[in-house]
Parts: C-alpha cells; structure tokens; sequence
C-alpha cells in the first residue's frame, strides 16, 4: 500500500507522450551514440595501428600489435569506463544528475579529440599517449551510464517508460553503426586519393604515409556528436524525483515538472518531509536492510550485465578474427593498409545494420508488453542456442560454401544480445532501486558489466588464439583457438539464464512501486 504519493511523481506517472521525452531521449541518447563509437571503433582501425607501428621490413606478413599492447588499446578505455561508472554514479547520487552530467560529456568531447592527437617520436610514445587519453575517454563514458539511465527513467512515465530507458541505450546500435560508416567514408577517400598495392606485392608501398591521418581522424569524430548536444544537456531541469526526494526541495521539483509537462503542480513540502522523516526510507546502500530488501536485486543486475559483457565485448573484439577465418576478410598479406580498414569496417557495418541495430529496436518495442525479464530471459537462451550451433559445427561453417550460413547464425547471436540482455540489463537498475541510490547502484551494476567487458577484451584476445604454435598472431602464445572460445562464451550465456531469474520484474510499476521506496517497514510485515 502506498503512502503520502506526491502529486509531482504521480503527474510524471501517467503523463502523455509528449515532445520532451523525445527531446530527451536524443540528448541522453547522444551520449550513449558517442560512448559506442568511441569504444568500438578502435576495433576497426588497430590492424591499422599495427601495420604503422610494427611493421619490419622483410617480413612475410605486415605487423601486428604486440599482445600486451593491443589488450591495452582495446581494453584501457573499458577500465577508465568501470572506474567512471562507480565513481560519477555515487556522484549522481550526491550532487544530482544534472550537475554531473556536463562534466561527463565534456570529458568525451576532449578525450576523442585528444586521441587522435596522440603524439611521440617512436611508436611506444604514440600509443601509450593514445592510452592515456582512451583511459580518460572511457571515464567520461562511464558516467554517461548511470546518469543518463537514471535521467531518462526519472522522466518517464509508467506506461512506456522501459521504451523510452531502451531508445536511450539503443543509440548504441546508430554509435556502432556510424564508427562503422566513418570508417568506411575515410577510408575509401584516402585508398582513392593514395591508391596503394596488397603488402604481398609491395611490402614498402602498401603503407602509404598518409594512412596514419586515416586512424586519427576516425577516432576524433567521436567527439563531433557529443558536442553537438552539449547545449541542450545542459538546458534539462534536474529530475524531480531527485529533487523531491533526495534534494527535499518539493517547491522546486513542482516548478521544474510545471514546466516541463506544462501543468499545474502543487508543492507538497509538508509531505516531502514526512517520507524524508520514514525509517525505511533513510538506510544506506551498506545498511542490513538494503541487503534485506535489494540485495538479491542487486546480484542479478551485476552478475547478469557481468556475463553479458563477457560474452558481447568479446565478440565485437574479435569479430573481425572470425570474419577473416571464415574468408569474409582477406588476409592482411593480400591487402593495403587502408584497404584493410575498409574491409574490416564494410564487415562490421553489414553486421551492425543486420543484426545489432534492429535488436536494440526490437526491445524498445516489445519491452513494455512482454517485459523485461522475459527478454532478458530469451535473449540469453537464443544467444546460448546460437553460438553453441556456430561453435560445435565450426569447422563445417569454415568451408566456403557455408560462410553466408555462418555470418547469418552470428549475427543472430548479436540480434538476441540487443533483444535481449543487453539492453535489459541497462533498463532494470533504474528501476529497482530508491531515488537516492538509483545512480550509485546502477553505476555499480553497469561496472560489473565492464568488469566482463575487461575479461572480454582481455582474456579472449588470447583465449582465441590458435592452438597450433605457427599460427598465432605475432607475439601471442597459443590459446585455446576460436572454436573453443566460442563455446566457453555459449556456457557463460547459459549461466546468465540462470542469474536472470534473481532480476524482478518492474513493468508496470512506477519507481516507487518497482523499489519499494513508497512501503514503510510495517506495511511490508503486514503484507507479507
């Protein structure tokens, strides 16, 4: 039973659709678009770092990145993204959404540009300033996680409130989709202006000098979509269910939600108090009575994004890994530099906007009918399904009259990552937890995910790697070979089945409803 509801929240609640939303759906989702281009992106051009940086002469094949430091270049941003997320989420929780959320977004807009300024006389210089600046990038994304999640549920009502949660999030798929675009728009425009032949025929001529503007520039338009929405971010009132509830300003929250709903909204401050003063609403995220009530909420949505990540960032990683086994890229021998980029982008692009782009769609459309644990549910079993049936056959999908079958069951994988788990385990921690934890703890269920993300990127790089001692990429010791790899991620996608069922389910409900922020203690006995 709910108690001293404040007309401010139940007005947000069954407020219509109405053109704000939408506003703000592109001005949070901005960030998320910024975030996917920035760390997928390196994805694409780091066969050309490779090639520029560790290149020698001679050599049978152009060079590669070195281990240590090709799991630094991929996987440092996702480290400063793990510490940004717990950091600028208790922060969130503190100073209030939209203070912290600028300064999120200029960190983005510096770091992207500086990345593709990094500089140095020798290679080692150049890539360990590139680090540096992605470790900071990756900060500033982190923050964008909880705030942006957290803004945007704050905002909507109940009714379509998961839908507009996921459109934030699915601007991920435009992020992806455009760092693959760019790619291929800068690329191409360099390969016509300075044609170059296949390293086989021409090890010298195959690396033009201009190839290294080609890496630099695409790292750098990350910043050019984030900037663009910096003024409208920074013109948003600050939710008022912070406000309210946390803040304790009732007349300001009314004001604020007046404006923005263009309604009449009573302040309430006699009520405002009186929830402020409620015992159950006063304990701490390290309090017995979080654990009691939260804390089983809080292992699903951690463990859950933790195995998701696992799973999803190392697919994207070694994506093009698994595309060059197949044939769908060349190899590195019988290409250009820049003619490498190319291919690399064309194949995650057709990926992108086959599979990774609709899925994100597909779960802002459904998931306020069929709910969020239900997608979530599937999602993780379709995902387990498909890459068990591309990991036991996978020297029958290898052959060259297979490989349309096998680009086909991958991307079916990437379609139920974002109808699926993916994009719920973004939903459901702005949704289940109070109004003065919600950022703090969906910062620690998103880094969780990183933390997968990190083992991803990490530990795949080398788990991938052939057996066979030969074979490897240069620099790496034998792993335990794509196949294998792939069916270790299928059992961690079975596991996520598994700790999906300690996630609740909170369509319908409103904020207070779904985190039980709106239940004294007493109630809760008498109705249990």
């Amino acid at each position: 039973m709910a108690r001293d509801e404040l007309q401010v929240l139940r007005t947000l609640d069954v407020a219509k659709v109405q053109f704000y939303h939408f506003t703000a759906i592109v001005v949070a989702g901005m960030g998320f678009f910024t975030d996917a281009y920035d760390l997928f992106s390196i994805s694409i051009v780091a066969k050309l770092l490779g090639r520029i940086y560790y290149t020698k002469a001679g050599a049978p094949k152009p060079g590669t990145l070195p281990p240590g430091i090709s799991s630094s270049v991929t996987g440092v941003a996702l480290v400063g993204t793990l510490l940004g997320q717990l950091f600028f989420g208790w922060l969130g929780d503190k100073m209030g959404r939209k203070k912290v959320y600028g300064i999120t977004l200029i960190m983005m807009i510096v770091c992207s540009v500086a990345s593709g300024l990094s500089f140095g006389g020798e290679p080692k210089g150049v890539l360990v300033t590139l680090c540096f600046f992605r470790f900071w990038l990756g900060f500033g994304i982190g923050g964008d996680y909880p705030l942006s999640a957290t803004i945007m549920s704050e905002y909507a009502n109940k009714k379509t409130r998961g839908a507009f949660i996921a459109a934030v999030f699915a601007m991920q798929g435009f992020g992806i989709l455009f760092s693959g675009i760019i790619s291929l728009i800068v690329s191409s425009a360099f390969e016509h202006a300075y044609p170059a032949p296949s390293y086989k025929a021409n090890p010298a001529a195959s690396l033009v000098p201009q190839a290294d503007y080609v890496w630099r520039i695409v790292l750098m338009f990350g910043a050019l979509p984030a900037a663009l929405t910096f003024y409208w971010r920074m013109k948003m009132p600050e939710t008022a269910r912070y406000t309210a509830l946390v803040a304790k300003n009732a007349k300001q929250a009314a004001q604020d939600m007046a404006k923005v709903l263009n309604v009449e909204v009573e302040a309430e401050e006699e009520k405002v108090a009186r929830i402020a003063d409620r015992k159950s609403n006063n304990f701490g995220l390290f309090s017995r009575e979080f654990v009691r009530r939260h804390g089983l909420h809080l292992f699903g949505t951690t463990s859950t994004w933790f195995l998701l990540d696992i799973a999803f960032y190392s697919q994207n990683l070694f994506q093009k890994d698994v595309l060059s086994n197949i044939g769908w890229i060349p190899k590195a021998e019988t290409m250009s530099a820049v003619g490498e980029v190319f291919r690399i982008a064309r194949a995650q692009t057709l990926i992108a906007l086959c599979s990774t782009v609709p899925g994100y769609w597909f779960t802002v459309a459904f998931i306020d009918k069929i709910g969020r644990f239900w997608i979530q549910l599937v999602g993780f079993f379709f995902m387990t399904v498909f890459m068990f049936a591309i990991a036991i056959p996978y020297d029958h999908w290898k052959k060259s009259e297979h490989r349309i079958g096998f680009v086909v069951m991958y991307a079916f994988t990437f379609f139920f990552a974002n109808f699926g788990p993916n994009a719920t385990t973004f939903v459901v921690p702005a949704e289940i937890f109070p109004a003065r934890l919600r950022s703090t703890c969906h910062g620690i269920s998103a880094a969780a995910g990183k933390a997968g993300a990190i083992v991803g990127a990490y530990g795949f790089l080398y788990a991938s790697q052939s057996t066979d001692k030969t074979k490897t990429d240069a620099g790496y010791p034998p792993g335990i070979g794509i196949k294998a790899s792939l069916i270790v991620l299928g059992c961690i996608n079975a596991i996520g089945m598994l700790c999906t069922l300690a996630v609740p389910e909170p369509k319908g409900k409103s904020l207070e409803e779904a985190s039980q922020e709106n239940v004294d203690e007493a109630e809760e006995v008498q109705g249990a």
